[in-house]
């Protein structure tokens, strides 16, 4: 970790932590990316012109893939793992006064879970080629869903629930 993974600036405020966890959650994969460092990585990513990065799927899911085709926007969930989840008041960028953790969109939350919207390169067995992440390398995978907003030839939404 990074020495600002850590650290409480002025004006913030955490909680303790509950001892125990309420839902079980499975990692289907690592994200390579090129950033090591919070200080490096992108805020947004972008999918046209961000560097390539690998989702690599466990081997259990490859049958999930199918459907999969390349130029499909897919939203892409990971666990934001080297996030502190006590902080409730945090001072993000240049601000001095503290502001509530639910109202900015910090990687430092509760259940860091975040969300980035890429384009599929190309598929290599399990691994995903894509472009449009903005988290560091290593991070673990939650989820893979087709873009919510993509549409079909007739104007409605196409959510894969038919």
């Amino acid at each position: 970790m990074d020495g600002n993974d850590t650290e409480i600036r002025p004006g913030e405020a955490t909680v303790a932590l509950p001892e125990g966890a309420d839902a079980a959650l499975w990692f289907i994969g690592r994200i390579r990316t090129p950033w090591t460092d919070r200080s490096d990585c992108p805020k947004r990513g972008d999918t046209e012109a961000g560097p390539e990065c690998r989702i690599e799927l466990d081997p259990r899911w490859q049958a999930a893939l199918a459907g999969l085709e390349p130029g499909a926007r897919l939203q892409v969930l990971y666990w934001m793992h080297r996030a502190r989840r006590d902080l409730v008041v945090q001072t993000p960028g240049r601000r001095t006064e503290g502001t509530g953790t639910f109202s900015i969109r910090s990687p430092n939350r509760p259940n860091p879970i975040a969300s980035s919207l890429v384009r599929l390169l190309r598929i290599e067995g399990t691994v995903l080629v894509v472009r449009g992440l903005d988290c560091l390398d290593g991070t673990p995978l939650v989820d893979l869903k087709p873009d919510a907003c993509r549409h079909d030839g007739g104007g409605a939404i196409a959510d894969g629930r038919d």
